[in-house]
């Protein structure tokens, strides 16, 4: 038997605690940037989150929620017969080291059923839940900012 100081096992924890918060940190999959949400107006019981994700490796956004919604769906829209349509669908690609753009107009999160006005400025809690290869799943926790119904920053932030 070796023997070993209490401090040379601390100094061993240390270094082995920080390469496991460094090999999680590193474990998300998707990067999530210039995540915001459309403010509302009183009375208003929809809006839609825009962020831009990118993925290290092949994935699929699945699911999104937000406890300031009674429901939440992952939205596209398409031009049909001179109308421009909204429509839930059951997932996005995320196609590896290229970005998803989620953008009004295009691709977006739709929160629905909307607990309360969003004003701008506040950070609203989010999850996303992406499915990556072999079905295993990923949950990514988001504070997003509200924005202005324009969907520019509150003055100030």
């Amino acid at each position: 038997m070796i023997p070993v100081s209490k401090w040379q096992i601390l100094a061993a924890c240390g270094v082995l605690g920080c390469s496991l918060v460094a090999a999680n940190a590193q474990a998300q999959t998707v990067e999530i940037k210039d995540a915001w949400i459309r403010g509302t107006v009183a009375g208003q019981t929809a809006s839609g989150a825009f962020m831009n994700l990118t993925s290290r490796s092949p994935a699929r956004l699945v699911a999104a929620a937000s406890p300031v919604a009674g429901a939440v769906e992952i939205h596209s829209m398409k031009m049909e017969g001179g109308v421009m349509r909204m429509f839930a669908v059951d997932g996005i690609d995320l196609p590896a080291n290229r970005t998803v753009k989620f953008a009004p107009g295009g691709y977006h999160v739709m929160l629905m059923d909307l607990k309360r006005t969003l004003k701008a400025g506040e950070r609203v809690p989010m999850k996303l839940t992406v499915e990556l290869a072999g079905g295993k799943r990923e949950t990514i926790e988001l504070e997003v900012e509200v924005r202005t119904v324009s969907g520019a920053r509150k003055q100030g932030h």
